[in-house]
């Protein structure tokens, strides 16, 4: 492709967020992963730089998810335990970081309490020597029980944590400064919501430099198009000098790709869609995809044959 003569030229940057600390940084990673500091959108390295490369977070939870056969079936039977589950991620799929859910703190599953949930948090950085991601279940107030003894298991580590919404932000905020860990912004993909929280995170004193912001993710299909523009907008705000905007992104892929008709049912419900075990990683690989051109900075992801195509695919991009 013949690129233009004229190019576009952007006046501002986007933080870089480094998640993980190594023995000399106080923690006991192997490396550390950093995201964002790009001066142009995505794959655009004629126009600016993009000093880090997107990077994939396996997904990990503390109990096996709702998910079809073809996908736990793919994982195998590492995935009745997070730590060997994490294990794998990382020995076998190569993922650059761990991106671990509390889904069974929900009071809707097993309700597990905060002290169990922090020994998991335990178990896994013993386990792999990647950076971690440590979400919550969603609920609000189990969060708020739940996350401050996640960060607190993890102090020195430098996770990142998720996340912080317009209810709960002050209690995330503050675990978060007095722990020295990063910060989840989340939104319902409004960019305005995402602006809010974050300019609230900026008034409790959270510098939001270690910020990476969730506008949620929406699966190929539902409400993909909506999501890609939001992730567009805000990269393209931060890039034109909006600080509450100039935050790396992350996309859940895998926690959305998985509840929908089109990657969970087969052939007698979908006939002519082809066989689930090639349709499902290709939907999970393909929303993926077009998340990167959109601006993702974080692909969290869960089947292995869609985390090895994205691979190859971030590696050709960049």
């Amino acid at each position: 492709m013949e690129i233009p003569d004229v190019k576009e030229r952007w006046t501002a940057q986007i933080n870089e967020v480094t998640i993980g600390a190594t023995k000399e940084q106080g923690g006991t990673r192997a490396k550390t992963v950093t995201v964002g500091g790009q001066t142009t959108l995505p794959c655009l390295t004629f126009e600016g730089e993009i000093p880090h490369k997107p990077v994939i977070a396996g997904y990990v939870a503390d109990m096996v998810p709702g998910w079809p056969d073809v996908l736990k079936n793919a994982i195998g039977k590492e995935i009745n335990s997070p730590v060997e589950w994490a294990q794998k991620s990382v020995e076998e799929y190569g993922v650059d970081l761990i991106n671990l859910k509390m889904i069974g703190a929900d009071p809707a599953e097993k309700d597990t309490s905060a002290s169990d949930c922090a020994k998991v948090v335990e178990d896994v950085l013993k386990a792999v020597d990647v950076p971690l991601i440590v979400w919550g279940c969603g609920d609000e107030e189990k969060d708020n029980l739940v996350l401050p003894e996640c960060s607190q298991a993890a102090v020195g580590e430098n996770v990142l944590i998720g996340s912080a919404k317009e209810g709960n932000y002050k209690t995330i905020s503050a675990i978060c400064k007095a722990d020295k860990q990063k910060i989840i912004s989340e939104a319902p993909v409004d960019i305005n919501i995402g602006k809010q929280v974050n300019i609230l995170l900026q008034d409790d004193g959270f510098d939001l430099k270690n910020v990476v912001m969730f506008q949620t993710t929406a699966a190929l299909g539902y409400g993909f198009d909506y999501v890609y523009t939001i992730l567009e907008r805000a990269r393209i705000a931060g890039l034109k000098g909006d600080k509450l905007m100039a935050t790396p992104q992350i996309c859940d892929v895998g926690g959305e790709v998985w509840r929908i008709k089109e990657a969970i049912a087969d052939e007698d419900v979908l006939p002519g869609w082809g066989r689930l075990e090639k349709r499902g990683p290709m939907w999970e690989a393909t929303c993926a995809g077009v998340y990167l051109q959109a601006g993702a900075d974080i692909l969290v992801m869960a089947h292995p044959e869609a985390i090895n195509k994205i691979q190859t695919t971030i590696d050709r991009l960049y």
